[in-house]
């Protein structure tokens, strides 16, 4: 299950800010998405790397920022021979994504939504207890990946455990460079862990119950 990818077809899906009060639709396009968030000995395999405060193999990486994550996801694409998808600079600003490139990279947010509701249309694609980690069931503390059930799309964790970083800004022109967060993780109440709940963060901040997954565009050169 670590480093699986899940092919997840083309569509479309409606995001909402509920501090902004709006509302917009995405045409999302073919791609593949991590089955499962990035587990600690992934990363440590790419990285050399353990930045987490929990310690366990099949535990979600956490404690990383989103920089590092964009990092990891080129790591990773050198390593399988893929074309990066990101241009890197020193630090977080003017990094660059080429959407045709082959290589991993951080879901758009749109892209982490639709294949979180994986075709359904409730606050969840499931019973909270059944499919989650959160603070009325984790003992507060972060789980080995894939221990609830998957959604219908076959991906694990969507809610709950981890936040996940996205590639999107959250809102630059009052938030700047601050990067979108998704899914709820191991300490939140039940309201955060829904399909639509958004979260914001620095790109450069480390917090222990933020994670991420990986996600690929559907290329001609990825052979997909």
């Amino acid at each position: 299950m670590d480093g699986q990818l899940i092919g997840i077809p083309a569509g479309r899906v409606r995001l909402a800010d509920r501090r902004a009060q709006r509302r917009w639709s995405v045409e999302v396009a073919p791609y593949e998405i991590a089955a499962v968030p990035t587990t600690q000995a992934q990363y440590e395999l790419v990285t050399g790397e353990r930045p987490s405060a929990a310690d366990g193999d099949q535990l979600p990486v956490e404690g990383v920022s989103w920089l590092e994550a964009i990092r990891f996801c080129n790591a990773l694409s050198e390593r399988e021979g893929l074309a990066p998808a990101y241009r890197l600079p020193v630090d977080a600003e003017g990094t660059e994504w080429d959407p045709s490139a082959s290589g991993y990279r951080l879901p758009t947010e749109a892209e982490w939504e639709y294949a979180c509701r994986a075709g359904t249309t409730a606050a969840r694609y499931g019973e909270l207890d059944d499919i989650a980690w959160y603070r009325g069931n984790s003992q507060e503390r972060v789980h080995d990946v894939g221990g609830k059930q998957p959604n219908a799309w076959g991906l694990y964790d969507m809610l709950g455990n981890v936040w996940e970083w996205c590639w999107d800004f959250y809102d630059p022109e009052v938030y700047g460079t601050y990067r979108v967060l998704r899914g709820g993780g191991w300490f939140d109440e039940p309201w955060s862990c829904r399909a639509s709940v958004r979260r914001r963060s620095h790109p450069t901040f480390q917090i222990d119950d933020v994670g991420f997954r990986v996600a690929r565009s559907v290329t001609t050169s990825s052979g997909s």
